[in-house]
């Protein structure tokens, strides 16, 4: 599930940014704004990612266990 931002509404923010590190930024002609916008979709959708796993965690486990002991449902039936 990738979480992409709303370009239809937009809201101003102060963020501290290391001064070195910007002047780098500048200087390759990045921009800065989308720069931190797409870092901060990647660090939601990683954080969501992790929520997930972790309230998933124990029906995984079990899945696997399934199938580390049973094999594969249907396996019979595959034809490849």
């Amino acid at each position: 599930m990738k979480s992409r931002p709303d370009t239809s509404s937009r809201k101003a923010t102060n963020v501290t940014i290391d001064a070195g590190l910007l002047e780098h930024a500048k200087k390759l002609g990045i921009n800065i704004f989308k720069a931190s916008e797409q870092g901060l979709a990647r660090a939601v959708t990683a954080k969501q990612e992790a929520i997930w796993l972790q309230a998933n965690q124990a029906a995984l486990e079990s899945s696997n266990a399934y199938v580390d002991g049973n094999g594969i449902p249907l396996a019979k039936h595959r034809n490849f």
